[in-house]
């Protein structure tokens, strides 16, 4: 089985740096899980005794906090820095700005429209920094949306769609006199995604390597499943023989939460099992 990897694939800048962070924290605990990857969560606790808080109200004064690369609501965060801790901020630079636009928008009286899922630890974040803030996934929620202001800016969660970004803008664009967009979906997530659907263009099967609860993990795999028959893993440990029946080129690509480490694995698999 010949294997081609996707030109862009695997860790971002910001899961770089958190990971960094959390090294350099040893005896410490992230709030929430550092990146959508439980393989390397586990990595962390076991080589670096980095922890994990899974509710604020689990931590206690001196304790050593990162917060994780997502993010967390803005009144976690003040409620950690009046109680003594140690706060350690891993968010991702890239999240940190559609925080500070909101903020921004939201004190010139803009309502927000972020693109992204609601129950995801970033869009929680975003929401957080302001007043009037509606989460939406597609442009016909817009369609339920009574807004308290007649500006509005919008952000996106920075591992969602560009096309699907645009679609919700323009419906705003029709229907609104004033419109502020924030292009807030990160470099890395194009990259990524661009080569995806390149290569799974190319390719008789893609594997798309990360986190099921990864959201740009996702986003890879439905790019992908377009153009040719494609499965999401974590791991080389859920790799089916009956995927590479007849096939003769598999294409990989990985989330920005999946370690080289883990792609190596299903490489490994793959090229001497298929």
């Amino acid at each position: 089985m010949e294997v081609k990897l996707a030109s862009s694939y695997g860790f971002c800048f910001g899961v770089k740096r958190a990971i960094k962070i959390a090294q350099e924290n040893t005896n410490s605990a992230t709030m929430g899980p550092l990146i959508h990857n439980q393989k390397e969560i586990n990595r962390l606790k076991n080589d670096f005794n980095v922890g994990l808080y899974s509710s604020i109200n689990d931590v206690k004064e001196d304790d050593t906090v990162i917060i994780r690369t997502h993010g967390i609501p803005k009144h976690d965060l003040k409620i950690l820095k009046q109680n003594n801790t140690k706060v350690v901020n891993a968010t991702c630079p890239f999240v940190t700005t559609p925080q500070q636009i909101v903020k921004k928008m939201s004190a010139e009286q803009y309502s927000i429209v972020i693109f992204g899922d609601e129950e995801h630890p970033e869009v929680k974040g975003v929401k957080s920094y302001g007043d009037d803030i509606y989460v939406v996934a597609t442009a016909n929620e817009l369609n339920n949306i009574k807004f308290k202001y007649k500006k509005i800016a919008t952000v996106a969660q920075t591992t969602k769609q560009k096309e699907k970004y645009l679609d919700i803008v323009n419906n705003l664009i029709l229907k609104y006199k004033e419109i502020r967009v924030f292009n807030t979906i990160c470099d890395a997530t194009f990259e990524n995604q661009a080569a995806a659907r390149e290569l799974s263009k190319e390719v008789d099967l893609m594997i798309i390597i990360g986190g099921k609860n990864s959201s740009n993990t996702k986003q890879l795999f439905n790019i992908c499943d377009e153009n040719t028959q494609s499965y999401h893993i974590e791991d080389e440990t859920e790799l089916e023989d009956n995927w590479f029946k007849d096939k003769k080129i598999c294409g990989i690509t990985a989330g920005a939460s999946t370690p080289d480490w883990i792609i190596q694995k299903v490489i490994d698999k793959i090229e001497q099992n298929y």
